[in-house]
């Protein structure tokens, strides 16, 4: 099982070594045939202007749409949720996402480098002890359409109950970095999607489908 790390800037290493650790084949994708070969991507941390801009650049803005809605599964952290998000609030005039998940994201909402902050959130679909969260310049989740689950919110402090973690089908979304605190269990709930559009429908879905036809 291939997963491609979009690698046009922000933390393209550490994403690759994460889902390595989760037992998938991780490799960096720059170009249009590197992303036809992926059965997951990850949309790393970084500058989502700078990655928005690099994208279009590369010819990867309508191959990566396309394939989102072609089923891919993709994972986005950080500035990977805002090229996500079908709708971002404070981006620039010639910003564009790859959009996907139907939320209203917010840049840069936690504020400024200085105002970055650490903390352990609860995060539905993974076991285990609260997730510890770092977030750096991070966005939040303003708002969700019917069909996106809310996976966690921040408790406590100035941003109490802001959204900083959904999924909608094969699209999952983090404001903060996984990748930079050693806990895989964001990554092994990624490598566990991949796996499962890749084996297809269960026959109790296949069914519902079949009866709905």
């Amino acid at each position: 099982m291939v997963i491609g790390v979009l690698a046009l800037q922000g933390d393209v290493r550490e994403h690759l070594h994460a889902l390595n650790a989760a037992g998938a084949s991780a490799i960096p994708v720059r170009r249009p045939a590197e992303l036809a070969a992926v059965e997951g991507l990850v949309v790393p941390g970084g500058e989502s202007t700078t990655m928005s801009r690099l994208a279009g650049v590369f010819g990867l803005l309508e191959p990566v749409r396309a394939r989102i809605a072609g089923g891919l599964p993709v994972y986005g952290s950080c500035a990977g949720m805002i090229m996500l998000a079908r709708t971002v609030l404070d981006g620039r005039d010639d910003q564009q996402s790859f959009g996907g998940i139907d939320m209203v994201v917010r840049r840069n909402a936690f504020g400024r480098q200085v105002d970055s902050f650490e903390t352990d959130l609860a995060f539905t679909g993974v076991d285990g002890d609260p997730m510890h969260a770092v977030f750096i310049r991070a966005p939040w989740v303003e708002q969700v359409g019917p069909g996106v689950e809310v996976l966690a919110r921040v408790d406590g402090g100035v941003a109490d109950g802001r959204v900083v973690a959904v999924r909608q089908g094969n699209l999952l979304a983090t404001s903060f970095h996984p990748e930079l605190t050693g806990d895989l269990r964001v990554h092994e709930l990624f490598v566990r999607m991949v796996r499962e559009a890749a084996a297809g429908p269960t026959k109790d879905v296949q069914e519902k489908e079949e009866a709905v036809r």
